[in-house]
């Protein structure tokens, strides 16, 4: 799964993208600006660098990109909402590997970043998660087991669709609320745990000791692709 890299302060776009790309097969971590970034590319695994020109904290984008050039870093797509021609060719003199003018299309976003992976000789991310014997796929929002197909009615792969696009967070009640689009009630925020219940019975061998939906006492639920199947 290839990792993405946001860095920009606009939190509810930032956001945005990363729930359209994660739909889309990939792995996205945020940054609001170079500080963040820096700590995040010193853990490794980022595979592209989606950065904002404008930036709190001192440096800007193109700042920002000569460092980044000068360590080698993973390829960049810059986002601006400078959209004149001399405004691109900064850009693009600047070390960019690619420049989109605010506002721009998701899909366009994506397109152009499957064709920075590509230029890397790296496959397109499949928009679809596997855990255990399991494969889910997003966007046909079916279920396989061992290649054959599993019955799961609307409120099960919506509930399961969610942890999937959100692997190794804790989610909240609250959150699985919002997500879901419930009513805010108590009858609710008591129905997420009999469909986490009853999602259980379909992915695990032993819901009572579940492998990959995993509970977080007094937090929530944790999703956990990654398990083995012994």
């Amino acid at each position: 799964m290839a990792v993405v890299l946001i860095v920009d302060d606009d939190l509810r776009l930032a956001q945005m993208l990363k729930d359209f790309l994660e739909k889309e097969g990939f792995a996205v971590q945020l940054a609001g600006n170079g500080a963040e970034m820096w700590r995040q590319l010193a853990h490794g695994g980022v595979d592209l660098i989606v950065l904002d020109w404008m930036l709190p904290g001192g440096k800007d984008g193109i700042a920002l990109i000569k460092e980044l050039r000068a360590k080698k870093a993973p390829p960049v797509l810059m986002l601006s909402a400078r959209g004149d021609d001399d405004d691109r060719i900064v850009g693009l003199e600047s070390g960019v590997d690619d420049y989109l003018p605010k506002p721009f299309n998701a899909r366009e976003l994506l397109a152009r970043l499957r064709a920075l992976l590509r230029r890397q000789g790296r496959e397109e991310p499949s928009p679809s998660q596997q855990f255990g014997r399991f494969r889910l796929d997003f966007t046909k929002r079916r279920l396989f087991a061992d290649g054959e197909e599993m019955e799961l009615n609307p409120a099960e792969m919506e509930l399961l669709l969610v942890f999937a696009q959100r692997p190794r967070r804790i989610l909240s009640r609250d959150t699985l609320l919002q997500v879901l689009g419930g009513e805010e009630d108590g009858r609710f925020d008591r129905s997420i745990d009999v469909r986490v219940t009853r999602l259980r019975k379909i992915i695990e061998d032993n819901p009572k000791q579940p492998r990959f939906l995993l509970t977080e006492r007094g937090a929530g639920y944790r999703f956990e692709p990654d398990q083995t199947v012994p």
